[in-house]
């Protein structure tokens, strides 16, 4: 709950905020600062830019006030500098003895059209390590030059304005990307998808509180027209209902930016370890005709059409009197309440080809597998029948149609791990079943991507709730839910501060004329 505070030290602080423009009441730790000043008191820094490892051609990143230095040693330019962002061929020297280190493309940016906003080089060079450990210690003896830290170009990026929070967050997804999937969600938060809705969010939350601020400061003057709180009011339910959308994604961006959890669960020796080294297609688990091989989790990542998938193999689900077993099956039961996908695999000698006797059993067989809650939620799991291959094919046919007209059970595949038959049907459903867990990264509204985001947003609606709470009991207490709903979601995006407040203000009412 709020603090109470009184409406005379609220005026007070209303004023005090208007009146010292040069010093904002509110502002994030991590607000951009581009001015030239800034820019120039910042350190020059370099690295290896291209990744490490033997490569045909590595690139080398310089970048800050000291770059054009760097680039007339090492580069041996006396004169001019290159036309910016042109590549020249040159001889790479030591910037002391003057010994050729290797011969590459040099590229000036000149501030601010740069990845940082700052002067910058890059060098492209050969990638062997002898030729990369030369130039970076030729530039590390130029004057006013030091390696870089981790993630210190893309920070001085977004402190330049050239990167928003959630962009630079995109661009560290797309280089740590290793599916299909994610590379497309990854380049679409970067090109400022999800930027431009908390954007659009946070502009509409400093009207709402500017707007309110002037009701409370102006009012009583009868400067501020009726009917804008009224207009306050909508605004901010328009806006939690938005982000109440938002939220209601069932964690699909997060899920496909870390992996979907699929778990394969079952009876002992109904071929789990099986059919996790076909999928994979490696021996990863050990298979062996002895029940309860599988003790503890064996996982392994995957790339579902395009999807990243994190498969587990768990113990075989049985009562046991030793004691390394039981907790094998304790954990099992564990990784499949976290499970996003189960796999319930069954032995199908043990099902009966009867339907109604099929169905009682494969239903009796999945409430002992999945937790309480997930036992109707038939889009989470999936059935596999394994060892087609034992049985005649009659019988085999006889029970595939007779669990086509079994209702109520979750999708059903019969496969057979040792000869693979029916295991493209199977990898068919569960492409699909994981594409829909994930969802479609480029089709409709850009969906959270992070867990902070999440935390953020449903901070953000708290403090909107606590400006409904006390709109028609105390207006300075609701302003102050708008306020820390603002500070909320700028703490997505990376800033906000009072001095746009103030801007709004004086925009949208002509006080004083």
């Amino acid at each position: 709950m709020f603090p109470s505070v009184g409406r005379g030290m609220w005026r007070a602080a209303v004023h005090t905020l208007r009146t010292s423009r040069r010093a904002p009441a509110f502002r994030l730790l991590n607000t951009h600062d581009s001015t030239p000043a800034a820019l120039a008191d910042a350190e020059t820094i370099f690295a290896l830019s291209s990744g490490h490892g033997r490569c045909g051609v590595a690139v080398v990143r310089v970048s800050g006030p000291s770059s054009a230095t760097a680039l007339r040693c090492m580069a041996g330019l006396t004169h001019c500098l290159p036309p910016p962002r042109t590549a020249l061929l040159r001889s790479i020297t030591d910037p002391h003895g003057k010994e050729v280190l290797d011969r590459g493309l040099v590229i000036w940016f000149p501030a601010p059209h740069s990845f940082t906003g700052e002067d910058s080089v890059e060098f492209h060079i050969h990638g062997g390590s002898a030729v990369i450990t030369a130039v970076l210690q030729g530039l590390g003896s130029v004057p006013g030059m030091r390696p870089a830290e981790a993630g210190e170009f893309t920070r001085r990026a977004f402190q330049a304005g050239k990167l928003g929070l959630t962009e630079v967050e995109g661009l560290g997804d797309l280089i740590h990307a290793e599916t299909e999937a994610q590379r497309r969600q990854a380049l679409r938060q970067m090109s400022g998808d999800l930027g431009r809705l908390y954007q659009d969010w946070s502009h509409r939350l400093k009207r709402c509180l500017a707007h309110v601020e002037a009701f409370i400061d102006f009012s009583e003057d009868e400067l501020i027209e009726d009917g804008v709180l009224n207009q306050v009011d909508r605004s901010v339910s328009h806006l939690q209902a938005e982000m109440e959308r938002h939220l209601k994604d069932e964690r699909k961006g997060e899920r496909l930016r870390s992996g979907v959890q699929v778990v394969i669960a079952g009876a002992t020796n109904a071929g789990k370890s099986s059919l996790l080294n076909t999928l994979c297609q490696r021996p990863a688990a050990i298979v062996s005709p002895i029940a309860g091989t599988t003790r503890d989790i064996v996982e392994t990542a995957l790339d579902i059409g395009g999807f990243p998938v994190l498969l587990s193999d768990t113990a075989g689900l049985r009562d046991s009197s030793d004691l390394v077993e039981r907790e094998g099956v304790r954990r099992a039961r564990e990784r499949v309440e976290q499970a996003d996908l189960t796999l319930v695999v069954v032995d199908c000698a043990l099902v009966a080809t009867d339907a109604q006797q099929a169905a009682a059993f494969l239903q009796g067989h999945l409430r002992s597998v999945l937790p309480a809650q997930e036992q109707t939620d038939t889009d989470r799991c999936l059935l596999v029948l394994n060892k087609t291959d034992l049985l005649p094919e009659g019988e085999r046919q006889k029970l595939d149609k007779e669990l086509r007209q079994v209702s109520g059970l979750p999708p059903v595949c019969l496969i057979s791990c040792h000869t693979d038959e029916g295991l493209q049907d199977f990898l068919t459903l569960l492409h699909s079943s994981v594409k829909t867990l994930c969802g479609d990264p480029l089709s409709g509204a850009p969906t959270l991507t992070q867990a902070r985001h999440r935390a953020h947003l449903q901070q953000c609606l708290a403090a909107l709730a606590q400006y409904k709470l006390y709109r028609d009991t105390d207006l300075a207490l609701a302003a102050e839910g708008v306020r820390l709903a603002l500070t909320s979601l700028g703490r997505i995006t990376g800033r906000v501060g009072a001095e746009e407040i103030l801007d709004i203000i004086f925009k949208d009412f002509c006080i004083g004329k």
